[in-house]
């Protein structure tokens, strides 16, 4: 029997908690077999959830008793300080101690990302740890790396950056030697702001990574490059457009299809491959963004996260795990 992968996931975090945090964990452990869940929230909330599933496999959903919880507006840094009895604060210490593999939360992005490195804790080398979502392009995904952690990036980051996207794409995705490339208003090397300019030729001559120089935004869904780095204040805007403009595209698709009795018709037709298609570009069949170079493994899911991603996001941290990513990340840059 294959080893028993232990992921924590916060029961309390999210626009939608706790019924889609609890479902989306029980809907892992029912589709695999080497995952345990432990769930962090109120015990009798969660049991009270757990009992909408009489045949959730008891012996691999473990809850554990979390008094408080931390919300969106709260300041990050106090949060963590604050209420460490928290959900968010005791699955991020049960991963710090050992006790379990990874940590799953759709809740307040700022408290999981400082609670990320000041209890997790960074791997040995790694300067700044970025959060890495995988997002949907014409043939497959790319990384964007980063998108939420470091707004005010050096060059030295961005290095990094490229090379842990590398590792995860390769190991993780199966992109064999993933194309990198730099968020730019231009492809020729000239041009760029100046974080940029200074990065360009650091990455240009970075051993290990397959650079190919850089990538407008246009590009981006065509999924001209693997790994796309850039500052988190970039890959933020670039993350939420991209959100934006898909979720309004199909709004306007099923609009269309249903503005007269001709395109209804048409709709019942091209309705089995519009939908395999369009769940291609659902950011919630990636599951959620890790952030990267900690010494254990910490995902952020959407706040409006439902089921299938909770579900995702927990199968990914079983590849991950047994990848060996944050070692391969560890090795890498040391």
């Amino acid at each position: 029997m294959a080893e028993l992968v232990r992921v924590v996931v916060d029961a309390m975090g999210g626009d939608n908690a706790p019924v889609e945090p609890v479902k989306g964990a029980v809907q892992a452990v029912m589709e695999r077999k080497d995952i345990q869940v432990i769930l962090t929230g109120p015990k009798d909330v969660i049991e009270k959830e757990l009992q909408k599933y009489p045949d959730c496999p008891k012996d691999r959903v473990q809850v554990v008793h979390a008094s408080e919880v931390i919300e969106t507006a709260e300041p990050p840094v106090f949060a963590i300080r604050k209420k460490k009895d928290s959900s968010i604060v005791v699955g991020l210490n049960m991963v710090k101690h050992q006790e379990a593999d990874a940590f799953v939360s759709s809740g307040s992005t700022g408290a999981v990302l400082v609670g990320g490195q000041v209890l997790v804790g960074r791997s040995k080398g790694v300067e700044r740890p970025p959060l890495a979502p995988l997002i949907p392009t014409k043939d497959g995904v790319s990384l964007l790396i980063d998108c939420g952690a470091n707004v005010d990036a050096r060059p030295s980051h961005l290095v990094q950056f490229a090379k842990m996207g590398s590792i995860y794409m390769e190991n993780v995705v199966g992109v064999k030697n993933p194309r990198v490339a730099i968020v730019n208003n231009g492809a020729e090397e000239e041009k760029g702001n100046a974080l940029v300019k200074e990065t360009f030729p650091l990455l240009k001559e970075c051993e290990g990574i397959n650079f190919i120089g850089s990538i407008e935004a246009r590009d981006i869904p065509a999924g001209y490059a693997d790994v796309i780095v850039c500052e988190a204040f970039v890959g933020n805007v670039i993350l939420k457009l991209y959100e934006g403009v898909g979720a309004t595209l199909i709004e306007k698709i099923k609009g269309g299809m249903m503005s007269s009795f001709r395109s209804k018709i048409g709709a019942l037709l091209v309705k089995p491959a519009l939908k395999a298609t369009l769940k291609t570009f659902d950011a919630s069949e990636h599951g959620g963004a890790p952030l990267l170079g900690l010494k254990g493994l910490v995902v952020k899911t959407h706040g409006s996260a439902v089921a299938v991603e909770i579900k995702n996001a927990i199968f990914q941290c079983v590849q991950f795990k047994q990848q060996k990513i944050n070692e391969k990340i560890a090795e890498r840059l040391n």
